[in-house]
C-alpha cells in the first residue's frame, strides 16, 4: 500500500499546495523550492509529517556533528535492500523533513537527518525502527543553548520510544547518558575527538576519568559500556566476531565512526553487513562537503565545520603539503553570531602552510591566528582569497553561511574570476 492513500484530505490539499509553492520557487529561480514546499504544507496540515511516516521503516539521525554525512551512508547502506526516502541537502528541521518524504513517498525506508532541538517531536511523528545518536558537544549557544539541555530533553524524547533500537556512541559521555537506561541500545565506539564538553558527569555532576579511552565517572557506577561495534584504520568489527575490510572515500577517523554507525543502523533493520559496508565506503560527497572544484589555476579540496568539535577534527584532516589553506568564517544567524568559540579551536599545527584568512568575520578569524602564532594574510572575499594562494592544491575550510556562500558563487561562474 503507498504512503498516499494514509493521507488525509486536509493532507492531500497541503501536498498539491506544497507542489504548487515548489514550482513556484523553482520558476523564481530561487531554488529547488522543496523547503517552501515543506513550510507551506505544514502550515495547511501540521500532522504532515506523521501521515507521511506512517509504514515506513525509518532510521532517524542526529548529533552535533557528521548528521549528513552519517544519514548519506546510512540511506547508501539501507539501499542495499529498498528505495529510501532521505534529505539530498541536509535540511534537518521540520520543513526538510516533510519535502524529502514527499519527494519520495512509496519508498518502504527513510533515513532521516534531524537537528538535535528536533528529534523528540519527529520521532514521535515518525516512530523510527532505529535512532543514530552520535555525538553531543558544543555548539550554537545564541540558537541551541546549554549542551546539558540537549541531553535531558534527547533522554526523554527516547523513553517514549522503549521499542526503537538506539545505535549510540559509546564514546561519547552524553550520548551514553541520553542511551544508558534505554532497553535496546546497540554501542558502538565510533571515537570521540573532542572531550571539551564531557569533563563531569552529566548525571551526578561527578569528575569524567578518562583512562586508555576509556572513561568512567568518579562517584557512581555510570561508564563506558562494551561496544558492539567498532572500527580501527582497516577493519569494523561487530557481533559474534564480524570482522570487515572497511575502506571509506571520505577522510578522517571521524568518519570511520560516522560509517561504523551507519552499518550498524542498517543492520539493525536487516541489511547485509558486508553489503552495507561496502555501500557506505563509496559515499564521496554530501551536500558540497568533501568535493574537489577546479577554480582557475587552484584544486580546491572543501570542508565544512560548524562548531569546536567538528573544527578540530577538520583541521585534523588538512594536508600539511598543500599549496595553500584559505579559513573562512561569517557570523550569520545560522552559524551562531558569537565567535568565542574560535579560541576553543587549536590553530597552532600550520608551520610551513600559507594560510588565507577569511569571510564576513575574517578579522576576528586573523586575531585567533595571530595568538595562535600561525602566519597568514587576510583577503575577505573567499573567492578571491583562493586566488591568492599559489597555484595548486588549496585546502578551504568554512563554517555554515561561508561555505554555502562559496559554493554559491562558484555554481556562478566565479571559478572562472
Amino acid at each position: 500500500m503507498g504512503t498516499s492513500t494514509r493521507i488525509t484530505g486536509r493532507g492531500r490539499l497541503a501536498l498539491r499546495a506544497a507542489k504548487a509553492a515548489s514550482w513556484a520557487s523553482l520558476k523564481a529561480g530561487r531554488g529547488k523550492g522543496s523547503m517552501i514546499g515543506g513550510l507551506v504544507a505544514l502550515k495547511i496540515d501540521p500532522r504532515l509529517m506523521e501521515q507521511l511516516g506512517q509504514g515506513r521503516r525509518t532510521v532517524l539521525v542526529t548529533g552535533t556533528n557528521g548528521k549528513s554525512t552519517t544519514t548519506r551512508m546510512t540511506a547508501a547502506a539501507l539501499e542495499t535492500m529498498d528505495s529510501v526516502a532521505t534529505q539530498a541537502d541536509g535540511a534537518n528541521m521540520d520543513a526538510g523533513i516533510v519535502a524529502a518524504l514527499v519527494a519520495n513517498q512509496d519508498a518502504p525506508l527513510a533515513a532521516i537527518e534531524v537537528d538535535e532541538l528536533h528529534t523528540p517531536h519527529v520521532a514521535d511523528a515518525l516512530d523510527p525502527e532505529a535512532i543514530v545518536l552520535l555525538n553531543l558537544s558544543r555548539d550554537q549557544l545564541d540558537r541551541v543553548g546549554e549542551i546539558n539541555m540537549i541531553e535531558r530533553k534527547l533522554r526523554a524524547g527516547l523513553e517514549r520510544h522503549p521499542d526503537a533500537v538506539v545505535v549510540a556512541n559509546c564514546d561519547d559521555v552524553l550520548v551514553t547518558s541520553v542511551a544508558y537506561d534505554h532497553p535496546n541500545v546497540v554501542w558502538v565506539a565510533a571515537g570521540a575527538g573532542w572531550a571539551g564538553d564531557s569533563v563531569s558527569c552529566p548525571r551526578t555532576g561527578e569528575p569524567i576519568l578518562w583512562e586508555d579511552g576509556h572513561w568512567r565517572s568518579t562517584g557512581s557506577e555510570f561508564a563506558r559500556p562494551e561496544p558492539d561495534w567498532w572500527v580501527d584504520d582497516e577493519n569494523l568489527y561487530g557481533p559474534d566476531g564480524l570482522v570487515l575490510p572497511m575502506t571509506l572515500t571520505l577522510p578522517g577517523r571521524a568518519n570511520r565512526g560516522n560509517a561504523a554507525q551507519a552499518v550498524a543502523a542498517a543492520v539493525a533493520l536487516g541489511a547485509d553487513p558486508a553489503a552495507a559496508v561496502a555501500a557506505a565506503g563509496v559515499v564521496e560527497e554530501v551536500a558540497g562537503r568533501y568535493k574537489t572544484v577546479q577554480v582557475g589555476p587552484h584544486s580546491v579540496h572543501m570542508l565544512l565545520a560548524k562548531n569546536p568539535a567538528g573544527w578540530q577534527e577538520a583541521l585534523s584532516m588538512i594536508d600539511p603539503t598543500v599549496d595553500g589553506l584559505v579559513i573562512a568564517v561569517n557570523g550569520q544567524v545560522p552559524d551562531g553570531e558569537d565567535l568565542s568559540w574560535l579560541w576553543d579551536v587549536r590553530f597552532e599545527h600550520f608551520e610551513g602552510v600559507q594560510v588565507v584568512a577569511s569571510g564576513e568575520r575574517g578579522t576576528d578569524l586573523a586575531v585567533r591566528l595571530t595568538y595562535a602564532g600561525v602566519e597568514h594574510t587576510l583577503v575577505a572575499d573567499p573567492v578571491r582569497a583562493i586566488a591568492s594562494c599559489p597555484p595548486g592544491r588549496v585546502e578551504v575550510l568554512a563554517n555554515y553561511t561561508a561555505f554555502r556562500d562559496l559554493n554559491t558563487a562558484l555554481a556562478k561562474g566565479a571559478a572562472h574570476v
